[in-house]
């Protein structure tokens, strides 16, 4: 595993569009699907990366806990399935039901939407305001697998409720951090 950090790049670019299997329905999920009226929060994650199953159930929670005040949501697996077949869709599909995901679970096969969001580690956040500006790249929260924070999503949760509000994200934001995306060679 090689911790990575979200890479840091400029605020204010316009949620990519994407086209991708969702891996509960197997229905093509796209950008204009999962956008929602106050904001949109787009999550790379796998399966098999222990930042990932460190916070997974607080990602769940904030899914039950934002679409509903008008936040789309959508998880995304980029990672390449033949070195790590953990993150295939089977498996994917697996995760969500077990978890009860309230958002759809997308495989990123070719790697291009990652490639398109920036997209480095798992966990990986993007979370764009209701114009489809992105707004916040930073951690869910202080928690982490090695340490005795607990998970809480309290900065992503600060960012999520001022979108809902309206209101301005400010741009100080800690990185997240995780396992590399495993690249496709």
């Amino acid at each position: 595993m090689s911790l990575t950090p979200t890479t840091k790049i400029p605020l204010g670019f316009t949620l990519p569009e994407f086209n991708l299997p969702d891996s509960i329905t197997n229905h093509m999920v796209s950008s204009k699907d999962i956008v929602g009226k106050r904001g949109t929060l787009v999550m790379f994650i796998c399966n098999h990366c222990p930042y990932v199953l460190h916070v997974i159930h607080e990602l769940v929670k904030i899914g039950y806990d934002y679409m509903p005040q008008g936040i789309g949501v959508v998880a995304i697996s980029s990672n390449d399935i033949i070195t790590h077949p953990e993150d295939s869709p089977i498996r994917m599909k697996e995760m969500a039901l077990s978890l009860k995901f309230p958002f759809p679970y997308l495989y990123d096969e070719t790697q291009e939407v990652a490639k398109a969001y920036d997209a480095a580690c798992t966990p990986d956040f993007n979370l764009f305001d209701f114009d489809g500006k992105c707004v916040y790249r930073g951690q869910l929260d202080g928690s982490r697998p090695s340490n005795n924070i607990r998970v809480n999503g309290k900065d992503i949760r600060a960012a999520l409720d001022l979108v809902v509000e309206g209101k301005e994200v400010p741009e100080d934001q800690i990185p997240s951090v995780g396992c590399n995306i495993k690249w496709k060679k």
